[in-house]
């Protein structure tokens, strides 16, 4: 079963969970965190996929926290995949990482500032990995076609795009959510971050803040538009996290809020009528 294969095959037809911490902090926090999600997940028929960044390239400050060392972090991820079964996913930055990072990864993920690189999805897509592109925080839905046929024209048919966050003056971003059944037209799947489109960028600080509070109400807003997955970054005190904290979910809201996400889509399901005409 590919990867892009596996994320379609909840018995109840349900959206699919990208989820995990903004970035590796170490071996046992990610396997704590992914032994904590996959077994709610399990219970829903969430198809889940294991998130953690094994290096952060795009911070503010040259003293933010960046990772614990590339090998030392995609072993991890590794582990995590062999101990509980699931699927994992990183960024990547570069095409020269892109090889690397296969190795260990079932997924390839490509930031949002870099969805236009070229070089950066050709690699990715040679890989054979799934590639999922980030729409940029200055791009239209459709204009994600190019990006798309970046990948495809590589011969992978294994891609999805993520709804973001669009910004919206220096220090805040907006979602649309037209932009959901504007990029499902490409024929992909389309992930809606919940925790990304509530940052609050461009800090005098330089640190980025975040609206946390509002992770559920734009998580319920995506399943209501059907989106066909939701990325959440988590982690057990957010307060203490090494990067993005300020606007990821504590660990222990999660299985609730998959729960009320999961009877949201139950009612989708049940409606005769296609959501989109």
């Amino acid at each position: 079963m590919t990867t892009s294969e596996y994320l379609k095959s909840s018995p109840c037809s349900n959206f699919f969970l990208l989820a995990g911490p903004c970035v590796i902090e170490g071996r046992q926090m990610a396997l704590d965190i992914a032994r904590e999600i996959a077994p709610v997940c399990a219970e829903l028929g969430i198809p889940y996929v294991f998130k953690g960044s094994y290096r952060k390239a795009n911070r503010s400050r040259i003293d933010s926290f960046r990772g614990i060392g590339d090998i030392e972090a995609l072993e991890i991820l590794a582990q995590v995949r062999e101990e509980t079964g699931v699927p994992v996913v990183t960024d990547i930055h570069s095409a020269q990482e892109a090889e690397t990072a296969a190795r260990y990864v079932d997924i390839l993920q490509i930031p949002a500032f870099l969805c236009r690189q070229t070089d950066l999805l050709e690699a990715a897509a040679a890989t054979g990995r799934m590639v999922n592109i980030k729409k940029g925080q200055f791009l239209a839905p459709e204009a994600m076609q190019f990006a798309v046929d970046k990948v495809l024209r590589c011969g992978n048919p294994q891609v999805a795009v993520t709804e973001r966050g669009t910004t919206f003056g220096y220090t805040d971003l907006v979602v649309d959510f037209r932009g959901i059944p504007a990029m499902q037209a490409l024929d992909v799947p389309v992930i809606l971050d919940c925790t990304h489109s509530l940052q609050q960028p461009n800090q005098a600080s330089g640190v980025t803040g975040g609206r946390p509070a509002l992770i559920e109400t734009i998580a319920r807003c995506g399943i209501a538009a059907g989106a066909d997955g939701l990325f959440i970054e988590t982690h057990p005190t957010p307060e203490n996290a090494l990067s993005d904290g300020k606007n990821m979910l504590p660990l222990d809201r999660l299985p609730g809020l998959l729960r009320r996400l999961t009877s949201i889509r139950t009612t989708i399901n049940s409606i005769n009528e296609p959501l989109h005409p």
